[in-house]
């Protein structure tokens, strides 16, 4: 035992420092510990929805987010669009959305709840390409068409609300999402509205 007198200063000051330390070694392992509350990517590809904003979506615009991992598509159509899908119906493999390759709500003429938004995975339903959005010039690929979507790997063709004309190697429409809107701006894509 020592004699010495205590330093009542270094003390606290140590006491302090140590406390200042053990507080930051808290904070740092906390954070990563509440972070892994998140889902991971590899759950938010596995289904997580996807926000879509489409506050500023010009028509004839298309905007693309991710979902599962595959690109999903959402066209602003202009009213010229939406007027020339019922001038092409008898070249369509499947005009009335028979096949289930959407949401019963989204089984129109339209496919979709708004007739002006049309929200599609997409990916051509015959190999898995990503086909090429053209807001004008399908007539270069298909007469009397202005608009659609064109899968230039194996020329296959979707008319603007992504259904497949007859004679190409596609076999079905694209495929429709689960999807609803949130409100006038939003649509929530990878859930039906009630679901959650």
């Amino acid at each position: 035992m020592s004699n010495a007198p205590v330093d009542k200063g270094r003390r606290r000051f140590l006491t302090v420092a140590t406390g200042v330390v053990g507080g930051a070694g808290a904070a740092f392992t906390a954070v990563p510990f509440i972070a892994s509350w998140n889902p991971s990517a590899k759950a938010k590809n596995a289904g997580a929805p996807v926000e879509v904003n489409i506050a500023k979506a010009e028509p004839g615009q298309m905007i693309r987010v991710k979902w599962r991992g595959k690109p999903v598509w959402v066209v602003r159509r202009t009213p010229e669009m939406l007027d020339g899908l019922g001038k092409i119906e008898d070249n369509l493999r499947d005009p009335n959305s028979e096949e289930p390759q959407q949401p019963p709500y989204a089984a129109n003429k339209y496919r979709s709840i708004k007739e002006e938004f049309f929200v599609a995975v997409g990916i051509c339903t015959h190999l898995g390409c990503s086909p090429t959005y053209l807001p004008s010039g399908m007539g270069e690929h298909v007469e009397g068409v202005e608009s659609g979507f064109f899968c230039p790997c194996h020329g296959s063709k979707f008319d603007i609300a992504g259904r497949v004309f007859q004679s190409v190697p596609a076999p079905l429409n694209l495929v429709v999402p689960p999807h609803y809107y949130v409100d006038d701006n939003t649509i929530l894509v990878g859930e039906e509205k009630g679901q959650a």
